[in-house]
C-alpha cells in the first residue's frame, strides 16, 4: 500500500525526533508538489474588489484617476491600478477575477469574487446609502457564493453560450479560497465614536462571524484557504486625518489603532488554529500581510518608496487627505473648481487615496506573501493546498 507525500514527512519526522534530529530542516529536502487551482473565489472588502461595489452602483463608486497606471480609465478598483487579487490570479495563470455583483461581460469559469468595497463581517449598523457600509457583508457573500455554485451547474447542465462561462462543478473542491476582511469592521468601530478598548472588546465577536461563515463555506467544498489578516490600519491617512491627537509610533503611525489590528490579527490566527482542528480536511494558510505592509510605512526608501503617509491622491494637510474632498472630486477652493487627482509618480508611492493603496504597494506586497515567507505554515501560494502537519 502505498503512502501520501504528507503521511511520509510525518512519520519521518516522528522518526528523526526519536533520534533528537528537528524536523524543520529535513522538510525542505522533500520538496512538496505546486497545487493546482482551476479556480479562485474571493471574499472580503475594498482591498481585492474588482468591481463588485461599481457594479452595484453604490454611491463613492471609482472615477478618474482611479485606474489610471494600468487600466488607463476605472476598472471597479479602489486603486491606481491593480490590487494583490490580480497579481494572484496572474500567478496562478488565471485571468483577473469577475466580480460577482457585475451582469456585464463576466466569466466565472476561473472563479468568482464576492468582495464589495465597505463590506464587513458583521451585519454593519449603517449601510449605503444611509451610512457608510456596504450591504454585502460577509455572510451575504456566503450567500451568494452558495447561489453562484448551485445555479452555475444548472446553467452547465443546459448548456448554450453561458455554459463555458461557469466553474466546472469539480472547480469548488480544487479551487483557492482567498479572504481579505475585517479592516472594516474596525473602520466602523473607530468612526462610531467607539474607544479604543470598545472596539478591541468587539473582536471576538467579528471573529467568531468570521469563522462561521468559514465553516459554511467548508461545507460547499472549500478545502484550500488563503486568509490574510488585516494592515496597519494606523498608517492610513484616513486615521491620521480623522483622528490627529493619536499617539504616534516611532514611525509616525497611530500607535493605539495599529494595536487593535494587531489585536485582531491575534484573535484571528487563534481562530484560524481551531478551524484546522474543526475542519481536519482543509488546508488553512494564514497570511501576515501587517508585516508587510508595515514595512513600506517603516524603511520606504529600501523598497523604492517614499512620503508613505501621505496619500498619493487627496488634497489637504499634513496627510493630503480629506474626506470631504475625496480622491476624484471636485471641489471648490477660494471660489475656483478643482479636481482632486493624483501625485505625479504613483508608482513611488505607498498609500493611493488615504485608504488604499497604490498598485505598486500592492505588486510589493504580493510578491513577498507569494513566497510563504509571511504565512503559518510557511508555504509558498502554489503549495496552499498541503495542509499543515501540526
Amino acid at each position: 500500500m502505498g503512502y501520501s507525500p504528507k503521511v511520509i514527512i510525518s512519520l519521518f519526522c516522528s522518526y528523526m525526533l526519536i533520534l533528537h534530529i528537528t524536523c524543520s530542516a529535513v522538510i525542505p529536502a522533500l520538496a512538496l508538489k505546486d497545487c493546482e487551482f482551476p479556480a479562485i473565489f474571493n471574499f472580503g472588502d475594498s482591498n481585492s474588489d474588482t468591481g463588485g461595489f461599481a457594479a452595484s452602483s453604490l454611491p463613492s463608486t471609482p472615477t478618474p484617476p482611479y485606474g489610471e497606471t494600468y487600466f488607463h480609465m476605472p476598472a471597479g478598483r479602489f486603486s491606481d491600478g491593480r490590487l494583490i487579487i490580480d497579481f494572484l490570479a496572474k500567478s496562478l495563470g488565471h485571468p483577473y477575477l469577475s466580480a460577482y455583483l457585475d451582469s456585464l461581460g463576466t466569466n466565472f469559469s476561473y472563479g468568482a469574487n464576492f468582495a464589495t468595497a465597505a463590506s464587513t463581517i458583521r451585519l454593519p449598523d449603517f449601510i449605503l446609502p444611509a451610512g457608510g457600509f456596504s450591504p454585502f457583508y460577509l455572510d451575504i457573500q456566503y450567500l451568494q457564493f452558495l447561489q453562484l455554485k448551485s445555479r452555475s451547474q444548472l446553467i452547465r447542465r443546459r448548456g448554450g453560450i453561458f455554459a463555458s462561462l461557469m466553474p466546472k462543478e469539480e472547480y469548488f473542491s480544487k479551487a483557492l479560497y482567498t479572504f481579505d476582511t475585517g479592516q472594516n469592521d474596525l473602520g466602523e468601530g473607530f468612526s462610531g465614536n467607539l474607544t479604543i478598548q470598545e472596539v478591541n472588546a468587539s473582536v471576538p465577536d467579528i471573529i467568531t462571524g468570521f469563522s462561521t461563515n468559514i465553516k459554511k463555506i467548508y461545507d460547499l467544498g472549500a478545502r484550500s484557504l488563503w486568509i490574510h489578516n488585516t494592515g496597519p490600519i494606523g498608517c492610513l491617512p484616513y486615521i491620521q486625518a480623522n483622528f490627529p491627537s493619536a499617539q504616534k509610533d516611532e514611525i509616525g503611525c497611530a500607535k493605539a489603532y495599529n494595536e487593535v489590528a494587531e489585536h485582531f490579527n491575534h484573535e484571528l490566527k487563534q481562530a484560524i488554529v481551531q478551524l484546522r482542528k474543526d475542519l481536519p480536511k482543509a488546508a488553512f494558510t494564514y497570511v501576515d500581510v501587517y508585516s508587510v505592509k508595515y514595512s513600506l510605512f517603516k524603511e520606504p526608501e529600501k523598497y523604492g518608496f517614499e512620503l508613505p503617509l501621505v496619500a498619493c491622491c487627496g488634497y489637504g494637510g499634513k496627510y493630503n487627505y480629506n474626506g470631504t474632498a475625496e480622491c476624484g472630486a471636485i471641489i471648490t477652493v477660494n471660489g475656483s473648481q478643482i479636481f482632486v487627482g493624483s501625485c505625479k509618480n504613483p508608482s513611488t508611492r505607498v498609500v493611493w487615496d488615504g485608504i488604499h493603496y497604490t498598485e505598486a504597494a500592492a505588486k510589493f506586497i504580493f510578491d513577498k506573501i507569494s513566497t510563504g515567507a509571511y504565512s503559518d505554515p510557511p508555504l509558498p501560494l502554489k503549495q496552499a493546498c498541503q495542509r499543515s502537519l501540526n
